[in-house]
């Protein structure tokens, strides 16, 4: 069995038991590629969270298609991965495409306000949107004004912490007010690499069940 395969029956196992199969949606992914992580661009780590976060697209979407961005102090919006397409993704889109600003310094407002750009101005959906957001540290306290106005529509941001970094902004996602439900959610990860993709799974998935029960009742989702 395949790696892109085997990811897939893990995420399946884990939309099962948090209740979500049968539930459409569009994902996307937004990878930090500030100077903090080139390490982890160059050893294949990105990679395969683009594979890993692809796995959970082609359940919820039935194009299978991951929508992508990249952001240090500038952002790029890439081609959709899919399972035709998510072999070499990030060396082909990303590290030898030289329209990509790379390893500057990290500036996620830019990027957060083109991500809402396109799913409620270029390309509206009745569906949800779960977008997981990937970031080694020292998020723009800017981030909040995105997460407050976007949270009368239909995104859900799941914030992914890797390294060791100061993460004192994201922490603080749960506790925000002014919002018209909560729209997203932080965890932790020292080493991704290090956690199977069920565990990685679980983790991803754990709060958005609880927002689309939410959006729904406030009329966000129909």
């Amino acid at each position: 069995m395949s790696g892109i395969s085997l990811k897939k029956k893990a995420a399946t196992i884990v939309l099962e038991k948090k209740k979500l199969t049968g539930v459409s949606a569009r994902v996307g992914v937004v990878l930090d590629i500030s100077g903090s992580m080139r390490k982890l661009y160059n050893e294949g780590v990105v990679q395969d969270v683009v594979e890993r976060v692809l796995a959970v697209a082609s359940q919820f979407d039935d194009d299978g298609e991951l929508d992508v961005w990249v952001y240090d102090n500038e952002f790029s919006r890439l081609p959709a991965a899919t399972e035709a397409t998510f072999m070499g993704y990030v060396e082909k889109n990303i590290l030898s495409n030289t329209g990509v600003h790379k390893f500057g310094r990290n500036d996620e407002p830019k990027v957060m306000e083109d991500v809402i750009r396109k799913y409620t101005k270029q390309n509206p959906s009745d569906e949800p949107v779960f977008l997981v957001f990937i970031n080694d540290g020292g998020c723009k306290p800017g981030i909040k004004k995105f997460i407050v106005e976007s949270s009368n529509q239909p995104i859900f941001w799941q914030f992914v912490g890797i390294g060791d970094s100061n993460f004192d902004v994201l922490r603080k996602l749960d506790t925000m007010g002014g919002r018209v439900v909560d729209n997203a959610n932080f965890f932790h990860l020292d080493d991704i690499s290090q956690v199977s993709d069920e565990e990685l799974y679980d983790q991803l998935l754990n709060e958005f069940p609880m927002w689309l029960k939410e959006a729904k009742e406030k009329q966000i989702l129909k």
